[in-house]
């Protein structure tokens, strides 16, 4: 997987009544902070030679070169109290997230005078942001090298590459839903209205004439065959592992035409009417690559997979499961499994390349997953209203089972199912190793999706967003 690159707008801003010496400094200070975190981000040291936000004749040129930059979110230290009204027009301006901070405050000096008031600013500014109806991202008053800093950047890169991702997506749709499936509807006008997400349709033939055309082609699924056999131990025949290769190299010229950054597919029963195979493994390879392809042509699934991927700044494979039965011996217990299309990548033993749990064509994928904290979200709505249900669990014991699987322990399973039972949710989710729920929460308030926090710890998440 390639890690997420985020730029920032880095727009100091200072007020002309306090020390402007004082806020060029910190300016400088938190420049050089950020270059030492390795963020990169775009400055306004050309716009004027003090390269801070206070003059509204500047704005038009910052808004040019911002735009110009592509920059995926605005960072709006306070070196002194700050004008709020240039944070807020440039912030409505760029439609992006917004981060706001400013410095601790020095004493008074021993004449009492004060030179920034940073933290008075800060108030203002989140005030008049209301008013302009800008959503924005806090991060606590806090010095350069306190560790909140740094957690506060960080989290606030993978917000932005939350809603960047949000924005641009585009979904290759590979045939209908299967009919059974009446769960995995989705209302491609209303995603489009509310959300810009995009869908590309494409009939199964294709797909059917991609892989004729990439087993004649040989490279690249020779290529992908000689990866399997070494990561898998394959109990299928030679043609159709080279039909599983060649459907994972098809599905990926199909997204490079049509601009696709996620793909959902009619996994049975066309294709194996077509082929032979069932494209399990396929999506378990391109989903180690970062590229999300979901069963059961479940749009709602696909978007979730990119958003808990997102939040994870693209560095960590994301698996796609249902939730099944429960534990046999622990009441808080679930089983998430899926026929075979987890990462290879995030398998506990090798895995095996063979015939999944209800069908009897070959091409998934066999192997328990690897234990450990994980996150679970899941983006669904009905009747014009949308939520991300999200939470944490974490990988305990249970039984063998046929597919990619993971025995998890929750903190509250009955809450939990009745959330999935009652809606907007189905029987989908997307998972990801390790906590990313307060990242996708504050994601929420820029992509107008409601968090839905299983775990019923939303004053722990805003805590935690504090910096305590």
């Amino acid at each position: 997987m390639t890690p997420a690159k985020i730029k920032l707008g880095f727009a100091p801003t200072r007020r002309s009544i306090f020390s402007a010496p004082a806020a060029i400094e910190y300016r400088n200070l938190t420049a050089k902070r950020l270059e030492e975190l390795g963020v990169e981000f775009v400055d306004i040291t050309d716009i004027n030679k003090e390269g801070l936000l206070y003059d509204d004749n500047d704005l038009p040129a910052i808004v040019e070169k911002f735009k110009a930059e592509k920059v995926d979110g605005l960072f709006f230290p306070h070196g002194n109290f700050g004008t709020e009204y240039e944070v807020c027009r440039l912030a409505k301006e760029m439609n992006l997230p917004v981060l706001i901070w400013g410095p601790r405050d020095e004493c008074p000096d021993e004449n009492g005078v004060r030179l920034r008031d940073s933290q008075c600013g800060l108030f203002a500014t989140g005030k008049v942001l209301r008013r302009f109806r800008v959503p924005f991202t806090y991060m606590t008053n806090c010095n350069l090298e306190d560790p909140e800093f740094e957690r506060g950047i960080k989290d606030f890169l993978a917000v932005c590459n939350i809603v960047k991702v949000f924005r641009h997506t585009r979904i290759l749709q590979i045939s209908t839903r299967p009919f059974d499936f009446w769960s995995t509807m989705c209302n491609e006008g209303e995603l489009l209205e509310k959300f810009n997400i995009q869908l590309a349709p494409v009939p199964m033939t294709e797909l059917v004439q991609n892989v004729k055309k990439a087993k004649e082609e040989k490279t690249l699924v020779e290529a992908c065959v000689a990866y399997m056999r070494m990561k898998m131990d394959i109990r299928v025949t030679e043609e159709e592992l080279y039909n599983v290769a060649a459907m994972k190299v098809a599905i990926e010229t199909m997204a490079k035409k049509y601009g696709c950054n996620a793909a959902v597919i009619q996994c049975w029963n066309a294709l194996q009417d077509e082929l032979g195979v069932m494209p399990c493994c396929a999506n378990s390879l391109l989903f180690d690559e970062g590229f999300p392809v979901v069963c059961e042509t479940d749009i709602h699934g696909a978007i979730t997979s990119l958003l808990v991927q997102a939040a994870g700044m693209d560095e960590n494979p994301v698996f796609f499961a249902d939730w099944t039965v429960r534990h046999p011996t622990n009441d808080n217990g679930e089983l998430l499994q899926h026929c075979g299309p987890w990462p290879l990548s995030l398998a506990k033993e090798k895995p095996q390349l063979t015939y999944p749990l209800a069908f009897d064509h070959p091409g998934a994928v066999a192997a328990e997953c690897k234990h450990g904290e994980v996150t679970l979200c899941r983006f669904d709505g009905d009747n014009g209203e949308y939520s991300l249900l999200l939470g944490t669990a974490k990988g305990i014991d249970g039984p063998y089972t046929k597919g990619t699987y993971l025995w998890i322990e929750v903190k509250n399973w009955k809450k939990l199912e009745a959330k999935i039972v009652e809606g907007p949710y189905i029987h989908h989710c997307a998972g990801i190793h390790g906590d990313v729920v307060a990242r996708l929460y504050e994601a929420c308030k820029y992509i107008g999706v409601k968090p839905d926090l299983y775990d019923d710890n939303e004053e722990e998440i805003k805590a935690y967003l504090r910096g305590e």
